[in-house]
């Protein structure tokens, strides 16, 4: 049998207590040996009863040799920075949404070699659940919502807007769904809590609506030219809660354990088709400039740059 992925992670908060840790456990893939956070009482809280290996900086973690590939879920505005440690030492890494703070940033994530792949799990989540059910070349009208409160999710640092926050995810799924590339954006309206927007695709057209600032609700709906449904999924608080009693446990830790089971195949040099690559970060972080310059001109139609 191949020996499990040793897995470095890199940032100790919300995500990594709540998802990363738990997806991990009992993935015979790879086995988390190493973290890196430089608050070392909340790193060892968290690694209470568990032999993974502690170190206050990334710089550390990757000197120590023990690590085959990093997952990096530190603030976005420090992605760039871990990555290129990351690749320096020639580890793939994994980089939690959003890819970047701007689309330079993600152009420079997108260069390094080995190149990032990116933490779009919600492609595990409502894209596995929805691709069967899609045509592969016809037009398609999406609708997809994310809203969730901010505070709820006690994140232990970070503050990102809605737009980079929830919309990215949803801008990256709606170009997953559609196995096309943004093309333009128009009557976007962004907000620190809350945006809106309606995104122009190769084969598609999305409108999509997030938001940091109310409560809970998962909404993605594919219709095809005509108007009929080809597939939907939604869920709320309570849906959740109540799949959760039922046995059907956390989506966020299910869609991160199967993310985690690609992206060790992936550093194995294998196939994982679904794992988010840094060319589809670089796709998102366009649609969000090209937002945030439509909702400047009042909801105008903006063009979406792709790579120089």
């Amino acid at each position: 049998m191949t020996a499990a992925v040793r897995l470095g992670l890199v940032g100790c908060g919300r995500i990594a207590e709540r998802g990363y840790l738990p997806a991990a456990r009992g993935l015979p893939q790879l086995e988390i040996v190493a973290v890196a956070d430089p608050d070392r009482e909340r790193t060892a809280r968290l690694l209470a009863g568990t032999d993974i290996a502690s170190f206050g900086g990334v710089e550390e973690l990757v000197a120590a040799g023990s690590v085959e590939a990093l997952v990096i879920a530190v603030p976005a505005d420090r992605h760039l920075a871990v990555a290129r440690i990351a690749a320096a030492a020639g580890l793939p890494s994994l980089v939690e949404k959003p890819p970047a703070c701007d689309l330079a940033e993600a152009l420079e994530l997108a260069a390094l070699e080995p190149a990032p792949a990116i933490g779009f799990n919600r492609r595990f989540l409502q894209g596995i659940e929805l691709m069967p059910s899609i045509p592969a070349d016809s037009w398609l009208e999406l609708e997809l919502e994310l809203c969730f409160q901010r505070r709820a999710w006690g994140a232990h640092a970070g503050h990102d807007e809605a737009l980079l926050d929830a919309g990215t995810h949803l801008i990256d799924l709606a170009v997953f769904l559609t196995g096309s590339t943004p093309i333009a954006v128009r009557d976007a309206v962004v907000e620190p809590g809350c945006a809106s927007m309606e995104l122009e695709l190769g084969r598609g057209r999305a409108r999509i609506e997030c938001a940091t600032d109310r409560g809970y609700a998962e909404r993605v709906e594919v219709r095809d030219r005509g108007g009929r449904t080809l597939a939907a999924t939604a869920t709320g608080r309570l849906r959740a809660r109540t799949a959760r009693l039922r046995g059907a446990g956390d989506p966020l830790v299910g869609s991160l354990r199967r993310q985690l089971d690609a992206f060790a195949a992936a550093s194995r040099g294998q196939s994982a088709p679904v794992l988010a690559g840094a060319a589809d970060g670089v796709a998102a972080m366009a649609a969000v400039e090209a937002a945030r310059r439509s909702a400047e001109l009042n909801g105008a139609e903006v063009t979406v740059e792709g790579p120089a």
